[in-house]
């Protein structure tokens, strides 16, 4: 039972149900519901393969069922087949033109249920292995770009671990809390997270002596390290740019963009206040900092992780959004420093 694929069927008919669930229980595991919005509920615990969706119901029908599951990053790739007792072209037009992949008749026969969805499924295979071998060619130009950041910066090592780490458990903390969760719940995670590693890709246009410069900056040379900032956010874009995948790399550009923006409106490179400041940025604007304060430099010592806390915590509503501060402060027993 376990290797089964699962599909959500959604029809406000109980026949209907009952009908799908006869002709699908014995080769998938099927879950039946009156309505969208009670799919919506069971999609917060489980992702199914399929969903075959009735277009005709009420509150919610399967047309604006269909654009909430379109604008969700965690739930758009799931297949939708429509069920319709209609049979007009237009509905099928608006229907594909929304992202169904197909259209099933009522009352429908079980040998057309089970091959539609059987041929449905097959593609959803191929096109799922081709994605995943795509997304792991992105991960690997992440990997790299962030490489040749790591191994010319000299007075940071694995700071771009540390900070990786810290941001996957400030983004865990925060979904627990639902922080923020109208923004963050749509984020594909996963990829935010492995983004973060590119937040300084901007410093590879600084030039090595003052990048590993041994000793304090001078003001001069404090106003060109800052420049590696919007520097970052231009690189990225030139990366989105010849891609031609808008969606690639986007968490990326905001993290690195962004990152020594403050909440009061201090920071740089735009000098952007509160909520202006994009979700990615003030997320790493924390990490960062913290990662500063906790490691040694050759101008300055290590604060102890008790101290680097204090600090973050009476920088609240100044340095960092407050409402971080607090899901740092939460979770910060689990931030230990190499």
């Amino acid at each position: 039972m376990d290797n089964l694929k699962t599909i959500f069927v959604v029809d406000d008919n109980n026949v209907n149900l009952l009908s799908a669930d006869k002709a699908l229980s014995d080769y998938y595991r099927v879950f039946t519901m009156p309505s969208a919005s009670n799919m919506f509920e069971l999609l917060e615990e489980i992702t199914p393969d399929l969903i075959l969706l009735d277009i005709m119901m009420p509150e919610m029908d399967g047309f604006e069922a269909l654009k909430l599951l379109k604008s969700n990053n965690k739930l758009y790739s799931i297949p939708v087949i429509f069920l319709t007792s209609r049979n007009d072209t237009s509905t099928e037009s608006l229907g594909f033109e929304k992202g169904a992949i197909d259209f099933i008749s009522k009352p429908f026969s079980k040998p057309v249920l089970l091959n539609r969805i059987k041929t449905h499924m097959e593609i959803e295979n191929i096109i799922r292995e081709r994605t995943e071998s795509l997304n792991k060619l992105k991960n690997s130009i992440v990997f790299v770009l962030a490489n040749m950041v790591e191994n010319r910066d000299k007075m940071t090592g694995s700071h771009i671990e540390r900070t990786t780490t810290y941001i996957e458990l400030l983004i865990k903390t925060m979904l627990k809390r639902r922080i923020y969760i109208d923004e963050i719940g749509q984020w594909d995670c996963d990829v935010a997270v492995a983004s973060a590693r590119l937040h300084d890709i901007g410093k590879i246009s600084i030039a090595d002596v003052i990048l590993n410069k041994p000793e304090k900056l001078t003001p001069e040379e404090f106003e060109i390290i800052k420049t590696h900032a919007g520097e970052g956010e231009r690189i990225i874009d030139g990366i989105i740019a010849e891609s031609g995948d808008k969606a690639f790399l986007q968490y990326a550009k905001l993290f690195a963009g962004y990152h020594h923006e403050k909440w009061d409106g201090t920071g740089y490179p735009y000098g952007l206040k509160g909520t202006d400041i994009p979700l990615q940025g003030r997320i790493m604007a924390l990490a960062d900092v913290y990662d500063a304060l906790v490691s040694e430099r050759p101008y300055k010592k290590a604060f102890a992780h008790s101290e680097a806390v204090e600090i973050i915590k009476n920088s609240s509503g100044t340095h960092f959004d407050p409402e971080l501060v607090n899901v740092f402060l939460e979770c910060e027993k689990e931030f230990v420093p190499n």
